[in-house]
């Protein structure tokens, strides 16, 4: 049975029930009815039902056997050769043909489709790669909320990398959506992970990324028309460096939504002086790229997400309250960072019906105390 198939939450034999019942019912009631009242033409939602759940080979031999019924009506009631009946006949017949290629169509889709969702689960492991739950002295957990129902990734990234004095974070969202916005999720997340340990300062490793990400947007192979709509892309990034040894963490945003800082039942925005543009426009405006710190104490939660997560809207229209809602579950913050996305992710899911407007990603970062 495809995945996503219509049946695959009931047992196909009891669906095929139905169709076969309604033949069974037709047939008996249209012989047992008065010579005027014809029921033969109702046959035809047999093969049209089946054509819902089923394949083109269960749908052809429900189509014939509604034929075969139909061929018998008209033998007990008048003559196969009576014209009315020669009419229904011929009905039924190219009526089942063409459900039948209907669901031969479908099936075939459904096969396409089970393929994308298996090449999309492939992308996703290689390009948006879980994080660990422990790096160096940091608890990390992340939770990617995609918009489309049947998307595995978008825009939205994030990744960990180790250097020989402690970790580096980066979380961002590409503008725009599709295979284009995947690519240059996949790019940017490339160039982190290639140069986050040999770029020693921060300020260095955003220079990097962003030059990394102007070439492409620059790149003059791309086609004409491409070139033109990649003009307004860019990428907003918030990027965080936190050394093992110190209680603090260094931060670079570069357009992006400001982390949030969780300590001791306290929620505080981290919010630097001088914020950067997005990557790609950088070339556009003249930006201090230094990076701002921030005390990041034992037992202290980041919380770094992106603006699916704040812009998600309930039936009101109402944001959702994410500073707001972490407050309000600091006992559960304490537990861990696992905990705390655990909730978030539902609550923002109730929130917005169970439906988002954009992609969201989240994640949550740990101080754990030094071992004694």
């Amino acid at each position: 049975m495809v995945p996503g198939h219509p049946s695959s939450g009931q047992p196909r034999h009891v669906l095929l029930a139905v169709p076969i019942a309604l033949i069974v019912i037709v047939t008996v009631v249209d012989i047992l009815a008065p010579p005027s009242v014809h029921l033969g033409p109702f046959l035809v939602a047999a093969p049209a039902v089946t054509a819902s759940f089923a394949g083109p080979r269960t749908t052809a031999c429900v189509g014939a056997l509604a034929v075969l019924a139909q061929a018998v009506v008209a033998e007990v009631r008048t003559s196969i050769v009576d014209l009315n009946h020669s009419f229904q006949l011929i009905t039924l017949i190219l009526m089942s043909a063409f459900v039948t290629s209907f669901a031969a169509r479908r099936e075939r889709h459904e096969r396409e489709l089970t393929q994308l969702r298996s090449v999309a689960t492939a992308a996703q492991e290689v390009v948006l790669k879980p994080l660990p739950q422990r790096i160096g002295p940091l608890r990390i957990a992340s939770v990617y909320l995609a918009a489309e129902t049947e998307a595995e990734i978008g825009g939205d990234l994030y990744a960990a990398a180790r250097t020989e004095q402690g970790t580096r974070i980066v979380i961002g969202d590409v503008r725009g959506k599709g295979l284009e916005a995947v690519g240059d999720a996949a790019l940017l997340l490339g160039a982190f992970r290639g140069a986050a340990h040999r770029q020693a300062d921060l300020s260095a490793l955003v220079n990097f990324l962003e030059g990394t990400v102007s070439s492409d947007l620059d790149d003059p192979a791309a086609p004409k028309d491409a070139t033109e709509d990649r003009g307004e892309a860019f990428i907003t990034a918030a990027l965080m460096d936190i050394p093992d040894d110190e209680p603090m963490l260094h931060l670079i945003n570069c357009g992006h939504p400001p982390p949030l800082l969780l300590r001791r039942g306290q929620v505080s925005l981290l919010e630097v002086r001088h914020p950067a543009p997005p990557l790609g426009l950088t070339e556009f405006v003249e930006t201090d790229l230094s990076a701002e710190a921030f005390a990041f104490e034992y037992g202290d939660i980041a919380l770094l997400y992106t603006d699916g997560v704040i812009e998600a809207r309930n039936k009101d229209g109402t944001f959702y309250p994410l500073a707001e809602r972490v407050a309000d579950e600091a006992d559960k913050a304490i537990k861990g960072p696992d905990a705390l996305l655990a909730h978030l992710r539902k609550d923002l899911m109730r929130h917005v019906g169970g439906q988002l407007g954009d992609d969201a990603a989240m994640v949550a970062i740990e101080r754990m105390p030094r071992p004694s």
